[in-house]
């Protein structure tokens, strides 16, 4: 054999035991020690019985591991950021009917965005997602860039002022909502109680009905051409709350309060914050 097939003899020996796995070669009963291939026909049908039985083999261990999700608390608390990613990792790669997720903030960085591209464009070429972002990412160019290359993949993509905290639901059945708020790094809490997710996926229902979609011009008020945000803000602000807490309302920095109450200064004609109030309130704008 070493000299037909031109192999060396460890070559072949490799072969032989191979092949004897496969049951395509079986000891003889009439000479000991010497072997004897099946039928091409008996074969075939040996090799399709081990393919079935490893497919089902796979089918049984997919079914366990739903299962053991589904068994799961129905709530977990993951600490650090890692934790959390490997969970929305797994979450988001066995998503099989819809993903939906709330983005705060007036601007996400870059390098986040680089990061969750390879997820998203997975996502979005599999199943159907919806992002709502803040109305005030209107004003940063890499994150509506992202949005509109999201959105060519199958993405709905609306921006509301009412965003101001972060929430993915996937397929209906978990949801993933940091333990604290402001401060993301501390963790997150992922919750598959019935109950509240159904109660989170309406809370984002009703903020996705009065949402615009991206790309089409913001709703505001025909008399005072206010902006959902810039309306939202004028009436924290009148409530007496700080910059600090009323961008923590409306989940957007400290600084672009300031920025977008500059600019309804000069709009209302006022050189100061009261002097604001008064005509805004004059206006019928509160």
């Amino acid at each position: 054999m070493t000299t037909r097939l031109g192999q060396d003899e460890d070559q072949i020996r490799d072969t032989l035991d191979r092949l004897v796995e496969l049951a395509l070669l079986r000891p003889s009963r009439e000479r000991s020690g010497e072997l004897y291939p099946v039928s091409l026909v008996t074969g075939m049908q040996l090799l399709v019985q081990r393919q079935e039985a490893e497919l089902a083999a796979g089918r049984d261990a997919v079914a366990a591991g739903r299962a053991a999700v589904a068994e799961r608390e129905p709530a977990e608390r993951l600490i650090g950021l890692d934790a959390v990613q490997s969970e929305l990792d797994q979450l988001l790669a066995g998503a099989t009917i819809e993903v939906l997720s709330m983005v705060p903030g007036n601007a996400i960085s870059a390098a986040s965005l680089s990061a969750a591209r390879p997820t998203d464009d997975d996502v979005a070429r599999r199943i159907p997602s919806r992002v709502l972002y803040h109305s005030s990412t209107r004003q940063d160019p890499v994150t509506i860039a992202y949005g509109r290359w999201l959105a060519e993949r199958g993405t709905e993509i609306r921006l509301s002022p009412a965003v101001t905290r972060r929430l993915l639901i996937v397929d209906g059945r978990t949801a993933v909502v940091p333990i604290e708020p402001d401060e993301p790094g501390i963790g997150a809490l992922c919750v598959r109680e019935p109950g509240l997710v159904d109660q989170l996926t309406a809370l984002f229902e009703l903020i996705w009905t009065d949402a615009v979609p991206l790309g089409m011009p913001s709703k505001s008020d025909s008399s005072a051409g206010l902006s959902p945000t810039d309306n939202h803000l004028l009436r924290l602000l009148a409530d007496g709350l700080t910059d600090e807490a009323a961008a923590k309302r409306l989940g957007i920095s400290a600084r672009t309060v300031r920025r977008i109450m500059a600019d309804l200064m000069v709009r209302l004609g006022a050189e100061s914050r009261f002097e604001a109030g008064v005509e805004a309130a004059r206006r019928g704008w509160l």
